[in-house]
């Protein structure tokens, strides 16, 4: 007995050494990242600023250590917020120790209208008189597009650039839920909401088709304009080299089309920069990348001393989608409602970057837009997508800013209940019950729907619509009927949006801002964003139980990570969805 209790307290001693050593490990973690965060940036006379912009691209980030350490174990670029990238652009523009940004953008992951976003403010920082130099090895086609904002474009002699023309793909589940004996029933309003033909179709349907065309046709307009005006070049030539697809060109051809200013290598490049910084060739440049200079402050700005405020409110990713990185809309109801009792925040503007996701969370947001803006001036500026219930929660904003590229719209509802009674028999599982009622089991997963339980449901998704329908025509100051015209599922480009009055203006979160400040009458005023960035212990634990998970699926199962992630949230979705049809990835 007692050589046992001596094993035990070991144990139990050795366990508290281990966990206080664990713990003084985190707190000397966090120590040495709060003193190296707090250390002053130097920025030297003729530096450069440098996009190295290889990597996810979102709304915002927070210096997040754990996402660092798991981005350097996995081997992958960590994420860089939009936000920071955007500021930084803007404040090297005045700041004049800045000559100039030099821009590693071939392999960029992003939207088009998050990309548009970059791309214009590079085009006013140009306006300044400073250079912007762009070098990849590998152009991707919407890396192209933000590389054409760039005074100087090269290439690698033996590197290739992808210009031809925008296409989207597509992925079908059907086969693989009957292979499982999986039958998905259906229930939707909305000729174009196709958000649940991959669970029934093997290919697109022809409104699916039709809608994808029109928008993908306006958006790749967009883009040869834009291109053609940065270039110096003439519209339908362009598309005329894309059409002869230039990762395959000749190097001869390449440059006669007037896409790039040259071939060099790296080091070529960075001669270069050194020759337009006054920077001797034996010398390293004096760079910094976006990291560094976000924290740097110029001597004349006001560092928050502004009473009244303009809140920016980020709501990214699917609502109430089941996954941690979405919008839940219990948490963003909150932080709309916080900012409204906010007597400081004279105006908000809800940045939104959604394919929507549950109809019952979307109407709790919209309840809380709309009570604002009873208060103060609601701007709502779109992302990439804002979308279906990423539009619901924007309809009642004073005003809608939305990118020519953004995709939007796409007001529609559907319910999609699996049922799994094929697969329950393959493993030989089956199921029986005694209720009270008729409905007592509805809805039931393990055996197909009543005719009766069909009409229920589809009465259910009817009345939703109608809600939806309602939304957007009292917050578009229209008819039910109008609305109805433009809906019925399909999506549309921001420029298709603007004609069709679902937005108000074209442009990026800038204008969103200029909107809410005038709606206010603010001459002075302060950013804050929101929700509030969580501390660096808080972002640690939060990423070791979530985004690590994340991660490590991306490391191991690359490209199919999204689409079992797609499958998975099916599990915690709410039965009622207003979500954008498929996860559109754009070339």
């Amino acid at each position: 007995m007692s050589k046992f209790l001596k094993y035990f307290l070991a144990v139990i001693a050795g366990s508290m050494v281990s966990a206080f050593f664990f713990l003084m490990g985190i707190v000397i973690f966090v120590s040495i990242l709060a003193s190296s965060s707090s250390q002053e940036v130097k920025v030297a006379d003729n530096s450069i600023l440098v996009l190295d912009l290889k990597g996810p691209i979102v709304e915002r980030t927070s210096d997040d250590p754990f996402e660092q350490i798991i981005s350097e174990l996995s081997g992958q670029v960590a994420p860089v917020g939009l936000n920071k990238i955007l500021a930084s652009i803007k404040k090297a523009k005045k700041d004049d120790r800045i000559k100039g940004i030099y821009m590693e953008s071939g392999m960029v992951m992003a939207g088009y209208a998050t990309i548009e976003e970059i791309r214009n403010a590079l085009i006013d920082f140009r306006e300044s008189g400073k250079f912007v130099h762009s070098y990849a090895p590998v152009y991707t086609q919407s890396a192209y597009y933000l590389a054409s904002a760039a005074d100087k474009i090269y290439l690698n002699p033996t590197g290739m650039l992808d210009f031809q023309g925008i296409s989207a793909s597509y992925t079908f589940y059907k086969g693989t839920l009957e292979k499982l004996g999986i039958e998905m029933q259906i229930f939707k309003h909305g000729e174009f909401k196709s958000a649940v033909e991959p669970f029934i179709l093997e290919k697109l349907s022809d409104a699916a088709r039709h809608q994808s065309e029109v928008y993908l046709n306006s958006i790749w307009d967009h883009v040869l304009a834009k291109v053609a005006d940065s270039r110096s070049l003439n519209m339908e030539a362009l598309n005329q080299t894309a059409s002869q697809a230039p990762v395959l060109m000749e190097d001869s051809l390449m440059l006669a089309s007037g896409l790039i200013d040259g071939f060099k290598y790296k080091d070529e490049v960075l001669n270069e920069l050194k020759s337009l910084t006054n920077t001797e060739e034996k010398d390293d440049l004096n760079a910094l990348n976006i990291s560094k200079y976000s924290s740097v402050y110029l001597p004349d700005e006001k560092k928050g001393l502004e009473k009244n405020k303009i809140a920016v409110i980020y709501a990214e990713g699917a609502i109430d989608g089941g996954s941690s990185d979405g919008i839940q809309s219990e948490d963003l109801s909150r932080t709309i409602r916080e900012a409204r009792r906010d007597s400081s925040i004279k105006a908000v503007v809800l940045r939104i970057n959604s394919p929507g996701g549950s109809g019952l969370g979307s109407e709790i947001i919209w309840r809380e837009v709309q009570l604002t803006k009873k208060i103060k001036p609601v701007i709502v500026s779109m992302g990439d997508l804002a979308a279906s219930g990423g539009y619901y929660i924007a309809c009642a904003a004073d005003s809608i800013v939305a990118h020519p590229t953004t995709l939007t719209g796409s007001i529609g509802v559907f319910g999609m209940i699996p049922n799994t009674e094929g697969l329950l028999k393959k493993i030989g599982v089956t199921t029986d019950r005694v209720k009270t009622n008729q409905f007592a089991d509805f809805p039931v997963l393990d055996r197909p729907f009543t005719a009766d339980e069909k009409q229920l449901m589809q009465g259910y998704i009817e009345r939703f619509y109608g809600i939806f329908l309602k939304r957007c025509a009292d917050g578009r100051q229209t008819t039910v009927e109008a609305i109805d015209e433009v809906g019925e599922g399909r999506v549309w480009s921001g420029e298709n949006a603007l004609a069709i009055d679902l937005i108000d203006k074209l442009g990026g979160i800038d204008e969103a801002i200029a909107i809410a400040a005038g709606m206010a009458e603010l001459e002075n005023y302060r950013l804050v964003e929101l929700p509030e960035i969580l501390t660096p212990i808080e972002q640690i634990m939060k990423s070791m139980s979530e985004n690590a998970s994340a991660r490590i699926g991306q490391l191991f199962l690359g490209e199919q990570y999204q689409i079992l992630k797609t499958i998975n949230d099916l599990k915690t979705a709410h039965p009622v969805q207003a979500r954008m049809p498929f996860d559109v990835q754009l070339n």
